[in-house]
This record gives structure tokens, sequence and C-alpha cells, in this order.
């Protein structure tokens, strides 16, 4: 006789396909929210809401690799709108779920604990498996998810606000030149990262639309997000920090450190973030504090 597996109740509490929210894996596994969530992410180093998301995904990548239907494999993962999957599965992996075929790669995704999905039905524990550190993590996707934010908030203002000179002369960076309006300065957040990947992927200078509407500006953001946030888990992975690219881009070509860049990224668009709050707000909108600590909660459903 093994006796009780708490963890591993707690596990399948997670993961029953009946249980959407924090509170039905709480009740499935008769306990509270706050208890449920301390003990699991203790015990297996992540927050149900985030497990559960993670996996999810991983089962919804296997089934379209199979041949399935992106729109059931979307509901299946407990996604109310095919939009909000393809966006959560380009962020994960790098590419929209229309690219998922079949390329031989590996379907998991980076899990502190080697917990993934094991097709067709169960877990896979995979023992000494190493991801990003907790705060590098959270400082990257948390900027995108912020710089999403934004611009879907943007979305609200008429053209005359959002491209109003809100600060006359005001530059972020010389070699940038004038930021005035709230269009200028989250056109710049997302080029930034457009042009940081053209230089980490050799890839030619990037060819985009410098006056976009919002609309035009948050389609531009999603794309680069996903790729982005692949560059930087690629680097992680690789253990290339240290290592430095040419950038041809620049003229003359210039070398940069890989964590320079990084660090170059977070800090502008931090900057620029809360700089497009404070306008957001004298355009008549309500925009929050953009707080990581307040992000993090609601990716760990402590919000609820």
């Amino acid at each position: 006789m093994t006796g009780r597996d708490r963890l591993r109740e707690l596990l399948d509490a997670v993961l029953d396909e009946d249980h959407r929210t924090l509170g039905d894996m709480a009740d499935g596994a008769f306990a509270s929210p706050y208890h449920f969530t301390r003990v699991l992410t203790r015990d297996a180093g992540e927050a149900p809401v985030a497990m559960r998301r993670r996996v999810m995904l991983e089962r919804a990548a296997w089934r379209i690799r199979q041949g399935g239907n992106v729109t059931d494999a979307a509901w299946e993962a407990g996604y109310e709108s095919l939009e909000g999957f393809s966006r959560a599965f380009a962020r994960a992996y790098g590419h929209p779920p229309s690219e998922a075929g079949d390329d031989g790669g590996s379907v998991w995704l980076p899990a502190v604990n080697g917990i993934h999905f094991h097709p067709p039905t169960s877990l896979w524990v995979h023992a000494g498996e190493q991801t990003m550190s907790p705060v590098t993590d959270q400082l990257v996707r948390h900027d995108l998810d912020d710089t999403r934010e934004l611009i879907d908030l943007a979305k609200g203002l008429a053209d005359a606000d959002w491209r109003a000179v809100r600060g006359p002369g005001h530059q972020v960076a010389a070699w940038e030149g004038p930021e005035e309006s709230i269009a200028a300065v989250l056109e710049r957040t997302v080029f930034a990262k457009e042009v940081w990947l053209a230089a980490v992927e050799g890839a030619d200078f990037p060819d985009v639309d410098r006056t976009p509407s919002p609309g035009g500006l948050l389609e531009r953001h999603d794309a680069a997000a996903a790729r982005w946030l692949a560059a930087i888990r690629d680097i992680d992975r690789r253990n290339a920090w240290d290592d430095r690219i040419v950038d041809a881009l620049c003229e003359p070509p210039e070398s940069f450190v890989l964590s320079s860049i990084v660090a170059h990224v977070l800090t502008f668009s931090a900057y620029r973030r809360q700089l497009t709050r404070v306008w957001l707000r004298a355009a008549g909108v309500d925009a929050d504090d953009g707080d990581p600590i307040n992000w993090l909660r609601r990716e760990l459903g402590e919000d609820r």
C-alpha cells in the first residue's frame, strides 16, 4: 500500500478538465484557494493557474501537430476566444498555432519543476530541468504584457489625441529623435524590439510604418513579442548572455553583448511605458500604475 500522495492529488486538481478557475481547482482538492496555491507553489515551484495554462498549451500544441483543429484545441485549453489562444500560443512558442506543424521539436515549454503534458492524457516529470530565473522571466513578460495593455488602451483615443504633441522637443535617446506624442512613444517601444531582433537574427532593417494607428501597432507588437520572448529564452537556454553580436545595421557596424541588449530594451521600455501612462491620463484615459506586483498576482490568479 503506497499511501496518500497529496502532491499528486493537487496536480490532478489543477489539470482536471472541469477545473478552469483557481476556485474550481481548490474545491476539487478540498482546500481553500489560498492553501491550495501556497502548498502547490511550495512543492512544485509553480502556481496552479500558471501550471495549468502552460500544460494546456503543451497539450494544444500536441493536438495541433497531430492534425487537430486549432479552434478545438483553443477551447480544450480553456480559452474563450481564438484570438486570445493564438496570442498566448505565439508568445509561448514564438510562432502562431497555424505554423505548429510537426517540425520534430518538443512541445514542452520551460518549467522549473519538469512537469509536462505527456500524450495522450497524462503528465511527465522531467528531472533536473532548468528555466530562466524568475526575475528575468517576469521583467521580460511584464514588459510585453504591459506594452500591449497600453496600446490596447490607446485604441480608445481619437486619432488627434493619439498623435497630439504632449511633450514638445521630448527625446528619450538622442539618436532616436523626438518622441512627442503617445503614438511616437509607443511606436518606439515596439520598434526597439523589432530592430534589435533584426540585429540578433542577422535580418534586414525592419521596413515598418513609423506612424501607425493603434490597431496597426498592436499587430506589430504581437508579432514582435512572440519572437522577442523566444529569442531571450534561447539566449538563456544556451547561457549565451555574454556572447557578442556584430550589428551590421549600425553605421559603422558595432558589437554588442546580448545581455546588454536586453537590459537596454527593458530600461528604455520601462520609461516609455510610464510616460505613456502620464499622457494617457492627461487624455482622459484611466490607466493603472503598471505595477509588476499586481501583474504577477493576475498571472497567478491571486486577484480573484
